[in-house]
């Protein structure tokens, strides 16, 4: 399990960098912008969901 959030935290990470080079700044609410803009804060989303995951596992482990 750890190695699988690992690996999609990866990911959602690569997602986020690749999506900050289409920010326009200039037109930041419009077009191409507008949708990388969404998938970064999706991909924060899913890293935060993530990590989560591994603490309550960790936490239920512990409780064993």
């Amino acid at each position: 399990m750890k190695l699988l959030t690992t690996v999609l935290s990866i990911i959602a990470l690569g997602l986020m960098v690749f999506n900050f080079t289409k920010i326009s700044l200039n037109n930041l609410f419009r077009g191409e912008s507008i949708i990388a803009l969404i998938t970064i804060f999706a991909a924060l989303c899913a890293i935060v969901l993530l990590q989560i995951l591994r603490i309550s596992k960790r936490i239920e482990e512990k409780s064993k």
